[in-house]
């Protein structure tokens, strides 16, 4: 290059005038006598630049072209300025399909919906709307089904160069290991006595219980026993009723009786209310 300072003043007009990211090679149809891997170094320095001088932008290498952005300690002045303008934001199930489509493109919705366990077509039919995904052809199945794949604006989104810099399966596995309790396979559990809190470890393996703390049976017979002495001392205090409540009746109770078992006619005088026998 005849002229570096000249070239870098180019590069960075292109990359900043650019909507859009723009690819390295695109510049070199621009730029005399310059190569991608020239590209490279040039924003390289443009950034020390910046870097030196404290600039609150860098160029990045996203989506497969280079663009500008705000420096993270300033991203937030801008946000503030900007809230008026609406952010596109993904429900759980969005981001369930495009990790699908991502890692596993070109994919159907067939497949999709076979590794998610539900319907998919609301969910597809968003992503298209906002330019996440796009069809990459049909498959060879039967049917010729759509396939989906991920695009240059999914890139962006998540600030990606290209797909490659996707996490490894590996690397999420060992996140989520690490997030997850390590080598648990008993649960303990706490039986409520009446006086006492006994802790009983249940082991999830098998389902059994640690024969170093079987107390549940004991606890199960103990609370089944004092329920059937509480049965028995109810049933014998209704029978101690049922017993004294039988009073035979006595005959000299009885209307008309006379104390010794015989019956008397009793009658009443109407004008005196006097008894005559």
């Amino acid at each position: 290059m005849a002229d570096n300072g000249n070239n870098h003043s180019i590069v960075e007009a292109l990359i900043m005038a650019s909507p859009d990211p723009i690819p390295a090679r695109k510049i070199t149809e621009v730029v005399d006598e310059t190569t991608p891997t020239g590209i490279g170094k040039i924003v390289a320095d443009l950034n020390d630049r910046y870097l030196s001088v404290g600039a609150a932008y860098r160029i990045r290498e996203v989506s497969g072209g280079f663009q500008f952005y705000i420096t993270p300690e300033y991203s937030g002045y801008v946000e503030e300025l900007f809230t008026r303008r609406r952010k596109m934001r993904l429900t759980r199930a969005a981001l369930e399909t495009l990790a699908i489509v991502a890692y596993r493109q070109p994919v159907t919705k067939t497949e999709i919906e076979h590794i998610r366990g539900v319907s998919s077509d609301g969910v597809l039919h968003n992503l298209l709307e906002k330019d996440m995904v796009t069809v990459k052809g049909r498959a060879t199945t039967v049917g010729k089904p759509l396939q989906y794949g991920t695009t240059g604006e999914f890139l962006k989104f998540f600030g990606l160069n290209r797909l490659e810099d996707l996490p490894k399966m590996t690397e999420i596995e060992e996140l989520v290991a690490v997030s997850e309790p390590k080598n648990q396979t008993e649960l303990t559990l706490k039986s409520i006595g009446s006086e006492t809190i006994e802790e009983v470890k249940l082991n999830i393996a098998d389902g059994t219980f640690d024969p170093a703390s079987r107390l549940v049976d004991s606890v199960e017979t103990e609370t089944a026993e004092r329920i059937d002495d509480a049965t028995d001392d109810e049933g014998e205090e209704t029978e101690e009723w049922a017993d004294d409540s039988e009073i035979e009746p006595d005959e000299s109770f009885q209307s008309g009786g006379n104390g010794n078992g015989e019956s008397s006619d009793v009658v009443v005088d109407m004008d005196t209310g006097g008894q005559v026998t």
